[in-house]
């Protein structure tokens, strides 16, 4: 499927597919944030999902309308972490092998969920010599690749997210969404400019992996030579082919956040917000502690809070 037949049906579709696993996510009102800016801020709580992130969502509609042919000889996929918990979560009922090759410096709270589930772990120098060495296994072993983000499958079943969004927030008038490799923002893009052309959507990127910026400026996908962030769920070095023309149809705007302002963001989340968020789900909240984005002049503000999946001594850093 190419990205142009990614419609609001295709997300509406998908959204059926997985919901006799997945319930819609709540909205958590962020009192201390809507009081600084005066209006509603609206936490859309994708860490409370099965895996501890909106990733499930995406595979369990990839598995939904993959052939035999498929998972026959198992999955394979690139991943910092979130993306491999989904992806062995939700292959594991279907009884289908996964391995998953993650960067060295990924979260050993997410190496050992993964395997837990069921995966077979390698762990591989940086995000590019760990896609290097999947495209290997793919070759070698038979493998097909679920990409973390770049299929149009995985960006349908992100998308879920946008519709829901709209049904629990009608008042949304501005959406802040992280962006790693682009799936989700793009699913969301697609559900909230059908449903809501009026609605503004803002991508925010860390700055030490501003992949999508990359992209915007260069006018095509391009990898990054070096990515350095605390939020390794956003670490691509590289955007889709399919994930950056729907970006650049659908956002309004993108912006960078830096390191002290995703400490601050995470501090807000753990002490104020009360949630356990990781440094990728945290970049949202870091742009508007920052007034880095336009926002429109009324209704509510929308962060979508991507994940939660953080170690015990990963969190004694913000405490």
């Amino acid at each position: 499927m190419p990205h142009r037949q990614l419609t609001l049906a295709a997300l509406q579709q998908a959204r059926e597919r997985i919901l006799h696993r997945l319930s819609p996510s709540p909205i958590v009102d962020d009192a201390a944030l809507s009081r600084r800016l005066g209006r509603p801020v609206r936490l859309k709580a994708e860490l409370f999902q099965p895996t501890g992130s909106f990733k499930p969502r995406g595979s369990l509609n990839w598995l939904a309308t993959a052939g035999d042919a498929e998972l026959a000889r198992g999955l394979g996929a690139v991943s910092a972490g979130n993306h491999a918990l989904g992806l062995a979560w939700a292959a594991a009922e279907r009884g289908v092998a996964v391995t998953i090759v993650m960067p060295e410096d990924a979260s050993p709270f997410k190496v050992e969920g993964s395997r837990a589930l069921g995966a077979e772990v390698i762990l591989h120098g940086d995000i590019n010599d760990a896609w290097a060495l999947m495209h290997q296994l793919v070759e070698r072993r038979g493998l097909t690749l679920v990409h973390p983000y770049d299929d149009p499958r995985i960006i349908a079943g992100q998308g879920s997210v946008g519709l829901e969004i709209l049904e629990q927030v009608p008042r949304a008038a501005t959406l802040l969404c992280p962006v790693g490799g682009g799936g989700l923002i793009a699913g969301i893009g697609i559900a909230a400019k059908a449903l809501r052309p009026d609605i503004r959507l803002i991508g925010v990127e860390p700055s030490g992996a501003a992949s999508m910026r990359a992209a915007f400026d260069h006018g095509a996908p391009c990898r990054l030579d070096r990515v350095a962030t605390q939020a390794k769920s956003l670490g691509a070095a590289i955007v889709g082919e399919h994930t950056y023309p729907l970006a650049r149809r659908y956002l309004d705007e993108l912006v960078a956040v830096s390191e002290s302002a995703i400490d601050a963001a995470m501090r807000h989340l753990l002490f104020e917000a009360k949630l356990l968020a990781e440094p990728g789900a945290a970049v949202g909240v870091a742009a508007l502690l920052e007034d880095r984005v336009v926002l429109p002049q009324a209704g509510d503000i929308v962060v979508v809070i991507t994940g939660g999946n953080l170690g015990g001594d990963e969190l004694r850093h913000w405490c």
